[in-house]
């Protein structure tokens, strides 16, 4: 019977050994055999099907991590797809699967912070060079590849700016020069947007985010094709970057619900998105406005939005703008975002990276807005009482 994504989430994985309709945690540094012979015949197992959940020690994983890898495979429609214990955690083992000292790397600008400060301070100690190139215009990127260049690493949309770009031709640039791919995905997720489809190497979620949905977990996954799965799963196996039992099954628990919650927060941002475009001070980053490039780009690739967001609020009055921020009473002051609850965010230069591409004024200020699952009625009226105080 072919199942819809969504009733695949709601019927994976249960557990009838256990009667359990959620698989049950499974901890273990050591894994038990009977005997040394059925060590032996696992690992020749493990060798056949190095995909296939057999291990010979708990660093491997278990039985509760197997069942999430399967899951997000099947969702991702990939090869195989890893898991780590954090969402940078997965960034980190895709560059670091396929990039080595003289290499060369492009790298979109508007990546995350600690991607950026990873890939141009960092592996610059080790002898890797990163060049950054225009998300929007990628002849900045196809003028700068070389022989050294081994991966091109995308983050779609923009981390902060939200800015969204033609990955058909992304995909079509590096395959012309037989280079590796790597998306961050996490603002779409599967549900949205399926990279592998598109010809992506690997795919990164960080599922500390939608994944888990309930802000009380860390993790991350990274989905990979078959050109690149024994560099990543060496590379896996030299560092160690394997996601826990107890975090695993959080987040399988948290995937069964993924559908129901991004409809909902994407509602709840089309939304608020509606109510923000009518002010004059602020510049909507997401795709809301048909006319915009970025929307094109949006439309094109994905199947929804997400309920990530960000603003440019133009003000000579820097302290309005925090005054806007902190008189916010729905949203919540913290980092991360992807939780059942709104959150909000004053952008500050050091949070968003030294962008080459980026044009930001001085009367000009980012905050992020995360739209969680509440009654979008009620965030409109908090966001509209913050707004007198904009200067």
């Amino acid at each position: 019977m072919v199942k819809s994504f969504k009733t695949f989430l709601k019927h994976t994985a249960k557990d009838f050994h256990n009667q359990s309709v959620n698989p049950p945690v499974v901890r273990a540094s050591t894994i038990i055999f009977k005997s040394m012979q059925h060590i032996r015949k696992t690992q020749v197992k493990a060798r056949k099907k190095p995909t296939g959940g057999h291990f010979d020690y708990g660093r491997q994983g278990t039985s509760t991590t197997y069942i999430l890898q399967r899951i997000l495979t099947k969702l991702e429609e990939s090869f195989h797809v890893f898991t780590t214990p954090t969402g940078f955690g997965s960034v980190f083992l895709a560059i670091f699967s396929v990039i080595r000292p003289e290499d060369e790397m492009l790298v979109a600008d508007p990546v995350y912070s600690p991607t950026r400060i990873l890939t141009e301070n960092y592996l610059k100690e080790f002898n890797v060079r990163t060049v950054f190139y225009n998300p929007h215009d990628l002849k900045t990127l196809e003028k700068n590849i070389t022989k050294k260049t081994k991966l091109i690493f995308v983050e779609n949309p923009g981390s902060n700016t939200f800015d969204f770009q033609d990955l058909d031709k992304i995909i079509s640039i590096a395959k012309k020069h037989n280079i590796f791919t790597a998306i961050d995905n996490t603002w779409g997720t599967p549900y949205y947007l399926k990279p592998m489809k598109l010809g992506f190497d690997m795919s990164i979620v960080s599922a500390t985010k939608y994944y888990s949905g309930h802000s009380d977990v860390m993790g991350g996954s990274l989905a990979v094709n078959k050109k690149v799965f024994n560099k990543v799963k060496t590379a896996e196996k030299i560092t160690g970057l394997r996601l826990g039992p107890d975090d695993a099954y959080l987040i399988t628990r948290g995937l069964r619900t993924l559908d129901v919650r991004l409809d909902r927060h994407s509602e709840n941002a089309k939304k608020v998105a509606a109510f923000l475009s009518k002010n004059k001070k602020i510049q909507l980053l997401y795709p809301f406005k048909k006319n915009s490039e970025n929307y094109r780009m949006w439309k094109k690739y994905y199947s929804g939005a997400s309920g990530l967001m960000g603003l440019k609020i133009k003000s000579n009055n820097a302290k309005s703008v925090k005054k806007f921020v902190n008189s916010l009473k729905l949203f919540g002051y913290g980092y991360s975002w992807g939780g059942f609850e709104s959150l909000v965010l004053h952008q500050e230069f050091r949070e968003t990276g030294k962008r080459k591409y980026m044009n930001l004024s001085k009367d000009e200020h980012l905050v992020r807005l995360h739209i969680g699952l509440e009654d979008p009625k009620d965030l409109i009226q908090d966001i509209k009482q913050a707004l007198r105080y904009l200067r």
